[in-house]
């Protein structure tokens, strides 16, 4: 059966960008992949659009979405702030132990989670 993961978290950008995530996620198969852990929400709030995640996977499909995250934190600025995407997940190896991920500077950080966040996996 292999081994699970848990990866929960989310991702702030703006409108622009907002909108080539959702491009890169429906561009998978949401019948062949974990796609369907994605949540847009239909109203965003003031001036930062939200995007989530959530899902529960088998460990040999965390390539796929940390790919999948490596293109979204690559989508470039779109306004005059020159902002990028930003983010932040923590993702839960039944072997491994915790990790978190960090979305920023247009990259994808893996570094250990601080042991503040062990309660998630209780």
């Amino acid at each position: 059966m292999g081994a699970l993961v848990r990866i929960r978290g989310w991702l702030e950008c703006d409108d622009q960008q907002f909108a080539q995530v959702e491009e890169i996620v429906q561009s998978d198969d949401a019948d062949r992949t974990y796609s369907g852990g994605w949540a847009f929400p239909s109203r965003q709030y003031n001036f930062v659009n939200w995007v989530f995640f959530g899902v529960e996977m088998r460990a040999q499909s965390v390539d796929w979405f940390l790919d999948r995250l490596r293109r979204v934190a690559r989508i470039p600025a779109s306004d005059e702030d020159n902002d990028l995407i930003t983010g932040l997940f923590f993702v839960s190896h039944e072997v491994d132990g915790m990790s978190e991920w960090q979305v920023r500077d247009g990259a994808v950080a893996i570094r250990a989670a601080s042991q503040e966040y062990q309660f998630l996996d209780e």
